[in-house]
């Protein structure tokens, strides 16, 4: 597999993993619909700012590993793949359903950014999630891992902007597309966890092919 194709990879299931509704998604609606387009908007900052630092120690915690202990890339890289296509058999059995868009318990611009931060950083799931993917994507035979771990942190901003920040910009519309719209927001998880899976089983396939 050659590094563009690995990026591909990571964007699908970057993608997959940030199009499926759940707290951020809501936290970015709630604002955007009690208090304007521009506090949507700092939710999202905030957002991609706890994106951020979980960008930052899954690239702590690979580089250590590659480092310190070499030996267990391997099994790590089998492990994040077996976990990624975990979920994504469950997101594909799951009913994702959104009822309500309650209003945001935020008084300005910057408790929205605050508490977006506060809201990615507060999912413990994402953290072994993290653990789990970034060993599938940055690795050692593709060069240093700093700069590639400072792509990777750009393409989830990217695309945490490009979702949430759209969300937050036409949050009229896609609280119509999400509120009580089952069929839409089940389809929508079900074909992200297809997503997870096929990334997950080439990425398995090239662990195993090492």
């Amino acid at each position: 597999m050659t590094y563009t194709e690995n990026l591909w990879l990571f964007f699908t299931l970057l993608f997959g993993i940030i199009v499926v509704p759940g707290m951020d998604m809501i936290f970015v609606l709630a604002n955007s619909l009690s208090r304007g387009r521009a506090a949507g908007l700092a939710a999202t900052a905030g957002i991609m700012a706890g994106g951020l630092v979980h960008s930052l120690y899954g690239a702590i915690g690979v580089g250590l590993l590659a480092s310190l202990v070499p030996f267990l890339f391997k099994p790590l890289l089998v492990a994040g793949a077996l976990y990624m296509a975990w979920i994504g058999l469950t997101l594909m059995r799951s009913a994702i359903t959104v009822s309500d868009v309650g209003p945001a318990a935020t008084h300005d611009r910057w408790q929205a950014f605050r508490r977006g931060a506060l809201t990615c950083l507060a999912n413990p799931k994402a953290y072994l999630f993290m653990l789990a993917i970034y060993p599938q994507f940055l690795r050692p035979d593709f060069g240093p891992l700093a700069p590639q771990a400072a792509v990777m942190a750009a393409m989830t901003a990217g695309t945490q902007l490009a979702v949430y920040g759209g969300l937050a910009l036409a949050a009229g519309r896609a609280r119509a597309a999400l509120v009580g719209n089952d069929s839409a927001t089940i389809w929508v998880g079900r074909i992200a966890g297809l997503l997870l899976l096929l990334v997950s089983l080439a990425t398995l396939w090239e662990a195993l092919m090492r």
